[in-house]
């Protein structure tokens, strides 16, 4: 197992650097670049010659008259010292020219909180009535579990986010956008320590978030569930146990269940990046302070300096997921064993 994970590790750090190539070559496609996009901006406060005069200048102070290839470099090798550069565009109502650090960090803890969070709900929910579909097969729960299912996979989360939204104010008068209450939106998180009251509003508004970004995962691992468990009910080594007298639950969760799983298992490899980047349109529609609208903002303005580390840390979450994943599978099932060579 050591010298798998060390071969793996490897692996990981070139499929990174690919990574980050191609979210480079990504971003800079489209014609022009972030200075062409600030034009507009710029020539509405000056004259269309100063305009002019101080995007060709930033334009060199930047580095962006530099070819392709140079500016990745210089990039790559600022990321590897910890420097992620400064945004071009201005984020969530502040200014342009600040450090992408700030910009990342600001939403970054509400992103991964809000990401845990739904995972959990998604597996919480997942597993059991995955188990109860198939072991009650054909009855009303399953049929009603069934039915939630496939209603969960056709409805966009978009959409479940506008309903919920709609019902909230037209029925209790409360409004269920953003993570925070009024009095914590602009606090610090720090104030001579943990703001344990931020914490606990964000807490108290991640349920409705995290129903939404998880309904449909929720849905697909029921399923997924479900059949496989089926399935394994059908071997013949859970057929003798149940003639042999074996107690039922315990036999379906000793084993069954433990086979059943792995498919699920599998899929935490992309379950945190999908949830990360699948979750923009949500976060807009519901105005959550993370990554999503940022990085779609970054993307359309061709700001590299925000968009590339953010596309580079969701590539690296899903290369960890994946190595993560491999574990755990052979933690779970017991007859996965990997070959030293």
């Amino acid at each position: 197992m050591a010298a798998y994970i060390a071969r793996r590790l490897l692996l990981a750090f070139f499929t990174v650097w690919v990574i980050s190539v191609a979210a480079f070559v990504i971003i800079e496609l489209p014609p022009g670049d972030t200075i062409d996009r600030m034009y507009d901006r710029t020539t509405r406060t000056h004259s269309e010659v100063i305009a002019k005069e101080m995007l060709s200048e930033l334009r060199i102070r930047l580095g962006l008259d530099q070819p392709k290839y140079v500016r990745y470099g210089k990039w790559i090798w600022a990321l590897l010292q910890g420097d992620l550069g400064q945004t071009m565009v201005p984020y969530g109502g502040l200014g342009n020219q600040r450090p992408v650090k700030d910009v990342i960090g600001d939403r970054l803890f509400t992103t991964v909180a809000l990401t845990g969070f739904t995972v959990l709900v998604t597996w919480t929910f997942a597993i059991p009535v995955g188990i109860y579909s198939a072991v009650r097969q054909h009855s009303v729960g399953d049929y009603l579990f069934t039915f939630v299912g496939f209603s969960g996979l056709a409805v966009p989360d978009f959409l479940l986010g506008l309903v919920l939204m709609y019902i909230s104010f037209a029925y209790f008068d409360q409004s269920v956008g953003g993570l925070f209450s009024a009095d914590y939106a602009k606090s610090s998180w720090l104030e001579g320590g943990l703001n344990w009251g931020k914490l606990f509003d964000m807490i108290n508004h991640l349920w409705v978030p995290a129903i939404v970004l998880g309904t449909s995962g929720t849905a697909g691992l029921i399923r997924v569930m479900r059949n496989n468990l089926l399935d394994e009910l059908a071997r013949p080594y859970v057929i003798t146990a149940r003639a042999k007298g074996a107690v039922s639950w315990r036999l379906i969760l000793k084993y069954p269940v433990r086979v059943a799983i792995n498919p699920l298992v599998s899929t935490v490899g992309y379950l945190l990046p999908s949830l990360v980047g699948g979750s923009v349109i949500v976060s807009v529609v519901l105005s959550l302070p993370t990554l999503g609208p940022v990085l779609l903002d970054a993307i359309q303005q061709e700001d590299t300096y925000t968009a590339g580390p953010i596309i580079l840390m969701l590539g690296t979450l899903t290369v960890i997921g994946t190595l993560v994943s491999d574990v755990l599978l052979a933690i779970v099932d017991p007859r996965i064993k990997y070959v030293e060579s």
